[in-house]
């Protein structure tokens, strides 16, 4: 049994605590920032998350293991098309960068990519910042190799790494996405598409924080290099991606998630995430964070098999999707919907329920006269 967690202990003991004794951190990377930017109102998620915890080990104990994540072909399959396009120092991607974002730049003969390996994730942090102002002020192409950002969120720092970071010789910062789904005939999947974005949209805000520190700050492009293979092949090929929306979107439901911090203090005492507890104690701890389903987290949250089967034992409106949740207002459950809709309960002032009763009511003279349509036949 794990000690009872302290309080006024600092911010990153308690987190340790609520993974459990000797648990490693999770890193949190910036496609679960993307995940959580999407469903800001899911406390659950958020401290899960902030603590480090390894949802996908915690989904397995809770008896509902996780379908979300890459398969180990497609890793490798990833991985090795990076690194093709990252050989030869890069020139292949800095040659697609600037024939997509800077046509009109020097062509990238010389560029540099500097060292970024430093200890620990600060220290690369570090490295980063000092090598994105180092390539500004030298004012040629450079191509910064999975260098390493840091954004606060929700009041703990997240460490990124993107694929790449693209110095411009303008001093511009640019973003690059290497996936290894295909872009036939100049365009991609737009659902894959659109996830890359998001993802990118997180290391975009990144960069800025770290623009904002320099005199005068850089310009972060709002454009971004997605680079795929081409065709079926294994040659790359890229596409600027216009991610302003994107980032306009994550800021905004990153800037509401509430501080990990706040929710930590109202966890009751001795709570603990640990995988090795045993499953009832697990199940106890993590339905005592709030949970925000939607039909949505089945394609970005390993815990989503176990928080949609507690929303459906429960009868929540949330299992039908944001869009119905959003139209029942106060009615939460689906208990509450058919009551409301049968007149049992409501105030029939409410635009939710006379709906629903006129929707009733409809259904039931459509019924009817079906059934008389049925008994004239016979």
């Amino acid at each position: 049994m794990p000690p009872p967690r302290r309080r006024g202990t600092a911010l990153r003991h308690r987190l340790a605590e609520l993974r459990g004794p000797d648990v490693p951190a999770k890193a949190l990377d910036a496609r679960a920032l993307a995940a959580l930017a999407a469903n800001p109102g899911c406390r659950r998620r958020a401290i899960l998350d902030g603590a480090g915890v390894d949802k996908a080990r915690l989904a397995g104990a809770l008896g509902s293991p996780s379908g979300f994540g890459q398969s180990q072909f497609a890793f490798m399959r990833g991985n090795a098309f990076e690194a093709k396009v990252k050989a030869d120092g890069g020139a292949e991607l800095l040659r697609l960068a600037r024939e997509r974002l800077d046509p009109g730049a020097e062509p990238p003969a010389a560029a540099s990519v500097p060292e970024l390996s430093a200890t620990g994730p600060e220290g690369r942090t570090a490295r980063t910042a000092l090598a994105l102002r180092e390539a500004t002020e030298a004012g040629g192409w450079t191509l910064l190799d999975h260098p390493m950002l840091a954004l606060d969120v929700a009041g703990s720092p997240a460490f990124l790494e993107p694929d790449a970071v693209v110095v411009h010789p303008d001093g511009r910062w640019t973003v690059v996405e290497i996936k290894s789904f295909p872009m036939l005939d100049g365009s991609a999947d737009p659902a894959k598409v659109g996830a890359a974005a998001r993802q990118a949209a997180v290391y975009v805000l990144a960069l800025e924080q770290v623009a904002a520190r320099l005199d005068p700050p850089p310009r972060v492009g709002h454009r971004i290099l997605l680079v795929c293979p081409k065709d079926f092949s294994n040659l790359p090929t890229a596409s600027a991606v216009d991610i302003r929306k994107q980032r306009a979107v994550t800021a905004r439901q990153l800037d509401r998630l509430t501080r990990i911090e706040d929710i930590a203090d109202a966890l009751p005492e001795g709570v603990c995430f640990s995988p090795a507890l045993p499953e009832a104690e697990l199940t106890a701890a993590v339905e005592a964070v709030p949970a925000t389903y939607a039909p949505e987290c089945l394609s970005a949250c390993e815990l989503a098999f176990h928080c949609r089967d507690r929303s459906r034992t429960a009868g929540a409106v949330t299992t039908l999707g944001r869009p119905v949740r959003a139209e029942l207002g106060g009615l939460t459950t689906v208990g509450d919907v058919l009551a409301a809709a049968r007149g049992e309960s409501g105030d029939p002032r409410d635009p939710a329920v006379a709906a629903l009763r006129r929707a009733a009511r409809l259904r039931a003279e459509a019924l009817s006269g079906a059934a008389e349509r049925a008994a004239a036949c016979h």
